[in-house]
């Protein structure tokens, strides 16, 4: 593909490599190291004058790094002339930090936003946002893909009986997708209510519908520490669901989160690649990866030829 350049940060090289071949190119050269001081060194290896660049950096592992490594990548393609710069993001850093929820707290999510706009981007590609409100810190185009198609396809090939199943959605908040979901599938859909003493700990849950002799689905966009997600599992259990399985975006996986998914009543956890899993899937075998590759992928050749990328949003490209 003429005039379309990939590189990839130290993020995800092995997503960068399966993007690129669908593409039908190769990651481009780019040397990343760290000075004695700790200082990001970024030299961009070919040039990139006039041409279309896409950045590929997800918000994962050493995530201040990560970011600093991807902003420094697009100052150094943008003052090299390129013609037009991608941030292709697919799990956003701080995505969690997106609202003054408590006095003096700060809106994280928006501070990346500003930092990847002064740095040059042109242009934002990223999946499942935690809020969609996210896009609206931007003043640049943002195309938030979903993995919602991937994950009906996995559904449908790896549950016998999903017509009978109940997608459940751990909180409130995720309540859209959940009945986006159902409705696709048309099954029913339930709601944990939880309640948080503080974060990352949850204190109280409840839930609302029907699970009694059913497979159980949990469907959310983050699994961290997988606190609030194996209690849910719990919970659905009590409530006599025949089997529980948790379907999640981006498998972050901190703490004790592979031990409280080993320890746990679900079946399987299945999640991207938006974030690379092979270590953590040697730990913890419960993990299931769905490759998203060929969605970033698909959405890259769009925009690159300027055609609309709506059809992505339902459906898994060929």
């Amino acid at each position: 593909m003429p005039n379309i350049k990939i590189f990839a940060g130290n993020s995800h090289p092995e997503l960068a490599q399966r993007i690129a071949q669908r593409l039908g190119t190769e990651p481009s050269k780019v040397v990343l190291k760290k000075f004695a001081n700790q200082e990001t060194c970024v030299e961009i290896g070919e040039s990139v004058r006039g041409e279309d660049v896409y950045i590929l950096q997800s918000g994962c592992g050493e995530v201040n790094d990560h970011l600093m490594e991807m902003l420094i990548m697009i100052h150094a393609c943008k003052i090299a002339s390129a013609e037009r710069v991608t941030a292709v993001i697919p799990c956003y850093p701080y995505a969690r930090q997106d609202k003054k929820d408590k006095s003096r707290a700060p809106i994280s999510a928006k501070l990346v936003a500003n930092m990847l706009s002064v740095a040059g981007a042109d242009h934002i590609i990223t999946m499942d946002l935690h809020a969609s409100q996210i896009q609206g810190f931007f003043d640049i185009p943002v195309d938030n893909l979903y993995a919602e198609p991937a994950v009906l396809k996995w559904i449908k090939e790896n549950i016998e009986n999903w017509r009978e199943c109940v997608i459940v959605s751990p909180d409130a908040g995720g309540a859209k997708r959940v009945v986006s979901i159902a409705d696709r599938l048309n099954v029913n859909f339930a709601l944990i209510h939880k309640e948080r003493a503080v974060a990352n700990e949850v204190q109280r849950m409840t839930l609302v519908g029907d699970v009694d002799n059913r497979i159980a689905i949990i469907v959310d966009d983050l699994a961290d520490t997988c606190g609030t997600v194996v209690k849910a599992a719990e919970k659905l259990k009590e409530a006599g669901a025949k089997a529980v399985y948790a379907v999640m975006t981006h498998g972050v996986f901190s703490g004790p989160a592979l031990e409280r998914v080993m320890g746990s009543c679900i079946e399987a956890i299945v999640v991207s690649n938006t974030i690379p899993q092979h270590e953590k899937i040697a730990i913890c075998p419960k993990i299931q990866v769905i490759d998203v590759s060929s969605i970033i992928g698909e959405a890259i050749r769009r925009t690159h030829n300027g055609e609309s990328i709506s059809y992505l949003l339902k459906n898994i490209p060929l």
